[in-house]
């Protein structure tokens, strides 16, 4: 549907009384924090066709934060604390997706705990999240594929609920049940701590791999249709779990340890071993995670390098995108966390204000489409890596 979106004005928790139901932060209006958004620049009919492209095709992004996050990024603990992710409805509205893996709050997920990730700070992040949701006509909430065909007919955006680690089941099977039933259709292994399924990427200089709990998570998740992503697990739990599952397993956002040694990134075994599972691979553009040799500065050209080697080494059927982008700061926030947060520490050290060309979720897939025109990758090409490839994947979990 592009950019004709059916939106008809409604702002986060329109329905309750600002200042009087909940405390208010200020965020950014519209989708840009910066003033001087980055285009891909091309010429008038390279530029049709990437309308025609972004408006024609199913396009889904496998990561990112769509909600706005508080202006003062000091603010961040106590707008988390509080539980009510502000949904970019204007923001996505300006965008040309039609759907979104909505991965919620994830690393600031601390609205009960000193250390977060309780079940109940999930569940509550999820039941605000949706209340929102349900009292507004244009975003949706996914939980099959004919959702995600239906936003594109009718002009809407489809959030797909996703949880970054399993920490909150603890060693309780049924609670994926009961994530499944509040909606969530993403799940990943761990969140870099290792949890009782697997050893996650702060641990992988003692890898352990998947458990023998962490099998029978996957076995459930594959029972109940939940999209298994191992992104932020070990080397050795990402191989684990490709052998465990019997559905395709994806990765969404993650890139090419080959181009930037980083635990954060992946070698070409385990990149391989999801694309054998029949999986996608997401390729990430959060700050400082996916700068190459070609561009050592971290903007959407350094972001594509991971792209075209991913590409090269598992096929085109096998890549699309999950910047892991957001509505707000994200450098700033990653700058906040690395002062204040432990398990972060190099991360107040990056030494660049945002990645150009992917700010956020409305500028990443502007330029991603633009990007893939200008390199003049086929229809059918941009087509698979902006959406099919995902739908596919899609078809067979869900």
């Amino acid at each position: 549907m592009g950019t004709d979106k059916q939106y008809q004005g409604y702002e986060p928790f329109d329905y309750l009384d600002a200042g009087e139901d909940y405390d208010q932060f200020e965020t950014q209006r519209g989708p840009h924090y910066f003033d001087d958004p980055y285009e891909i620049p091309l010429g008038e009919q390279a530029a049709a066709r990437a309308d025609r492209l972004s408006a024609a095709e199913t396009i889904i992004s496998l990561h990112e934060h769509a909600f706005y996050f508080p202006k003062n990024i000091e603010e961040i603990d106590d707008y988390c604390r509080q539980g009510r992710a502000m949904t970019a409805y204007d923001a996505l509205a300006a965008s040309n997706l039609d759907a979104v893996f909505d991965w919620h709050l994830d690393g600031v997920l601390r609205m009960h705990s000193k250390n977060g990730w309780k079940f109940s700070e999930v569940v509550h992040d999820l039941g605000i999240r949706a209340a929102d949701i349900a009292k507004q006509e244009f975003v949706t909430r996914a939980g099959d594929v004919d959702d995600i065909r239906q936003a594109h007919e009718n002009g809407q955006v489809a959030i797909v609920p996703s949880i970054e680690g399993c920490m909150m089941i603890e060693n309780e099977l049924d609670r994926l049940d009961v994530l499944y039933g509040l909606g969530v259709r993403a799940l990943g292994i761990t969140y870099s701590e290792s949890n009782a399924l697997g050893t996650g990427i702060n641990d992988e200089d003692s890898d352990g791999g998947l458990t023998s709990f962490g099998e029978d998570a996957v076995e459930r998740m594959n029972k109940l249709g939940i999209l298994i992503d191992p992104s932020h697990a070990s080397r050795q739990t990402t191989l684990d779990t490709c052998e465990a599952s019997d559905d395709p397993v994806m990765l969404s956002h993650n890139g090419a340890r080959a181009l930037l040694d980083i635990t954060r990134l992946d070698a070409d075994e385990v990149l391989e071993a999801v694309a054998d599972t029949g999986g996608v691979i997401g390729i990430q553009s959060a700050p400082h995670n996916v700068a190459s040799p070609d561009h050592p500065k971290h903007t959407i050209e350094s972001v594509m390098d991971h792209f075209e080697y991913v590409k090269d080494l598992v096929g085109i059927d096998h890549v699309s995108f999950g910047p892991d982008t957001l509505y707000g700061d994200h450098v700033g926030l990653h700058k906040y966390m690395g002062k204040n947060y432990d398990k972060y520490p190099d991360w107040q050290d990056i030494e660049f204000d945002y990645v150009e060309g992917m700010e956020n979720p409305t500028e990443a897939w502007h330029n991603i489409v633009r990007w893939l025109v200008r390199e003049g990758y086929t229809d059918e090409e941009i087509r698979k890596v902006t959406g099919g490839n995902t739908l596919r994947v899609l078809e067979t979990v869900w």
